[in-house]
């Protein structure tokens, strides 16, 4: 796994100096609400919902800042909980694609059949290479597979 120290490029004007984690470019009230959702709709103490809630959020992020260079990137089943629940907030979503995304929607196109081409692996590499913070227990529920769109830049 590559050094999740390391500060690459973020989404996040003034970059901190250590991994980058979604409380460091997420507004404390939607990530406050976000993680009560995933208290309240999975078996989540506060502690483990903030862990999937950051997970999903450096994984969207990543996905609008590699948007157009067709990676395949792809969640874990612990880490799509995290991304659903931010995107089903529809209105902190779009103005995440706005704020992170150029303005554009990053739309969501699940798939019936998981991919099992090590792109959850991959992705959690670009994860760390580019300084977010990795919490490798929520990316190896699913290390051989993908519930995305094979080649897509959308999640």
């Amino acid at each position: 796994m590559a050094d999740t120290a390391a500060v690459a490029s973020t989404p996040a004007a003034d970059p901190p100096t250590g991994p980058v984690r979604a409380r460091d470019v997420c507004q404390p009230a939607c990530g406050a609400k976000q993680v009560g959702l995933l208290v309240r709709d999975y078996p989540y103490d506060s502690v483990r919902a903030a862990r999937v809630h950051g997970q999903g959020y450096a994984y969207l992020l990543i996905a609008m800042n590699h948007r157009g260079e067709g990676l395949g990137l792809a969640p874990s089943k612990l880490v799509d909980i995290g991304v659903h629940t931010v995107i089903l907030d529809t209105v902190a979503y779009a103005e995440l694609c706005e704020k992170f995304n150029d303005g554009q929607f990053l739309y969501h196109l699940p798939q019936v059949d998981m991919k099992n081409d090590g792109s959850v692996v991959k992705t959690a590499h670009i994860v760390a290479t580019d300084g977010w913070e990795v919490d490798l227990p929520l990316w190896t529920d699913a290390a051989d597979c993908g519930p995305c769109h094979p080649g897509n830049d959308s999640h």
